[in-house]
């Protein structure tokens, strides 16, 4: 198989995103829907996509027909010879394709919050999303994990799901860029525990709230200022977000949460809820977030 401009595109996109619905990949390619289903299909065939097995449970239980890819094996020399990307696994392929049920469904919550994203800056114009292989951060080693101290003394790590930045202009034409760190909250972890040392959703929250007072973004990340994405599953579960994020001692307008309906608006429009205050907001309704903590 010679491989063209737009298979290269595909499996761009879909090293970006880890996971990508047929009709996503669609989306953000553009084109006749039809030949670019068979190309798909033809790049699956011959080793360079691969079709997570765990999407079959989906369809059983009335999930979305649409396939999901993965990278293949074959995809392996192209990503290394162009974006000197190097991959230690001998069964890449085999890898994604068997990945389970819960680790696809989270992957997926993340690349729909992305896709939408992107296809919202499309729309708006004026405004770049940037990823994590476009942005050049400070850290050279691991710059999307970090650890940060409680005042408690406990050391919790902090891995966000995404990292990504959007450019744009402000009302005088002078460029801003934003970075933003996502959580893609399916509602499986519980929101408050009784303690640090327990998986909490809070205690994402509290880590994020250090990273910000103790500046940690600025001497590891070299940035100035970001926003904590979050997107559950429904309505009753931001409410319990947000009455968690009110028990922080400051910081509540570094937080945005949503239930995934969000994914059918825009979201840079009011349809996030801010982090203390009933107050909805759009992504880039910011704050002075350069000048400090924020209550």
């Amino acid at each position: 198989m010679r491989l063209t401009e737009r298979d290269h595109r595909i499996i761009r996109l879909v090293h970006r995103h880890r996971f990508l619905r047929s009709t996503q990949i669609v989306a953000l390619i553009g084109g006749s829907p039809q030949q670019l289903l068979r190309r798909l299909k033809l790049l699956y065939h011959h080793g360079y996509l691969e079709r997570p097995r765990a999407q079959i449970d989906r369809y059983g239980n009335g999930g979305s027909q649409h396939i999901i890819y993965g990278l293949g094996s074959k995809s392996r020399a192209f990503l290394k010879q162009e974006l000197n990307v190097d991959f230690r696994e001998v069964s890449w392929g085999e890898k994604n394709r068997a990945v389970g049920r819960i680790f696809l469904e989270h992957a997926l919550l993340v690349s729909d919050m992305m896709v939408s994203l992107e296809l919202a800056c499309r729309k708006h114009g004026g405004i770049k999303p940037l990823y994590e292989d476009q942005l050049a951060l400070r850290s050279e080693r691991e710059p999307f994990q970090w650890r940060v101290k409680t005042p408690g003394g406990i050391r919790l790590g902090v891995i966000p799901d995404r990292v990504f930045a959007l450019e744009y202009r402000d009302q005088n034409g002078r460029p801003e860029r934003v970075h933003f760190f996502l959580e893609a909250d399916r509602g499986t972890m519980p929101v408050v525990r009784s303690g640090l040392t327990q998986t909490s959703f809070y205690r994402k929250l509290i880590a994020y709230e250090a990273t910000w007072t103790q500046k940690i973004h600025q001497r590891r990340l070299g940035i100035h200022r970001f926003r904590v994405l979050t997107v559950t599953t429904v309505a009753a579960r931001v409410t319990s977000l947000l009455e968690a994020c009110s028990q922080l001692k400051r910081g509540h307008g570094l937080f945005l949460f949503a239930d995934r309906t969000v994914l059918e608006k825009d979201p840079f429009s009011a349809v996030w809820r801010r982090g203390k205050s009933s107050e909805t907001a759009g992504i880039l309704d910011l704050p002075n977030l350069a000048s400090g903590p924020v209550s």
